[in-house]
């Protein structure tokens, strides 16, 4: 089974892998029940979706009707107003069947003109305030990509006290000082208050360049079991931080079988031979 530990300051004890359902997005409804009843052989008990994960919503909510209680659920809104994430909202919580989600969180909040109209009068965070107070939402969060995430979540956390952020993290991205100068911060930040930190993108091998698209991922994500296990143990080799799992429902198998057997993080000499000989690129520069 695989590993659990607190999710920040929510009392929930989450798998270290979280099941990111983008994988859900373009999938028939047979397929994903196959897919989630996968998420209980491997004890996975925390479901990270959005409203903009095409019908990722709409394929979890009658799997879930039967196993609400087992599951840490997380949805996002896009939107950066109050009406319109409030009412993205209570779509969601119809496409899910759910009356409530333990997290909500502001989608991809990187840019600074989202950010100011998100946070502002009449922003997104209104609504997220009211929608804990009505119970609708337990806890609330911020995720991002690229490399400007570490340090927008920073001024996230300054301006509100959320409770989980999510930005990406993996061996290649470390390789930038100033991202994992950045990411270090942050993190120091979240241990500090308690806030949890979820990563994306842990089994990048590059961007597509010209490759042909075979999965349903937008980068070309690794596949031998062998270096997804590597990518997998060197991501949970920081104790502090959980990794939300591929968006393809094929190589989802191996990312849930690498995290059975984290230990150890592999070394520096490891992780460049594999980056060499895979030909791994960053996919945010």
């Amino acid at each position: 089974m695989i590993a659990r530990k607190l999710f920040g300051r929510t009392g929930h004890e989450s798998t270290r892998t979280l099941f990111g359902a983008a994988a859900l997005g373009g999938v028939t409804q047979e397929e994903a029940n196959r897919t989630l009843d996968l998420l209980l052989e491997y004890g996975v008990n925390h479901i990270d979706t959005a409203a903009s994960y095409g019908e990722s919503e709409v394929r979890i909510g009658p799997w879930l009707r039967t196993h609400r209680d087992e599951f840490f659920l997380a949805t996002k809104t896009g939107k950066r107003t109050y009406r319109e994430a409030w009412d993205e909202l209570h779509t969601s919580l119809k496409r899910l069947q759910v009356d409530y989600v333990d997290l909500w969180q502001m989608h991809n909040l990187i840019q600074p003109e989202d950010w100011d109209v998100a946070m502002g009068p009449g922003g997104a965070l209104e609504a997220f305030v009211e929608a804990r107070e009505k119970g609708l939402v337990r806890f609330l969060g911020v995720t991002g990509h690229g490399v400007g995430a570490p340090k927008i979540h920073m001024k996230s956390l300054g301006r509100f006290d959320f409770n989980s952020v999510l930005l990406p993290y993996n061996y290649v991205m470390a390789q930038n000082p100033r991202y994992i100068a950045d990411f270090d911060a942050l993190v120091a930040l979240c241990k500090e208050r308690k806030v949890a930190v979820q990563t994306i993108k842990s089994i990048c091998q590059r961007p597509w360049n010209d490759d042909p698209h075979t999965r349903a991922t937008w980068y070309k994500p690794l596949e031998d079991q062998e270096a997804v296990d590597k990518a997998v143990h060197w991501v949970l080799g920081n104790d502090y931080v959980f990794l939300n799992t591929v968006g393809d429902i094929h190589v989802l198998p191996k990312v849930l079988e690498a995290a059975t057997r984290a230990g150890a993080r592999p070394s520096d000499e490891v992780m460049d031979a594999m980056v060499a000989g895979l030909g791994m690129e960053p996919l945010f520069v």
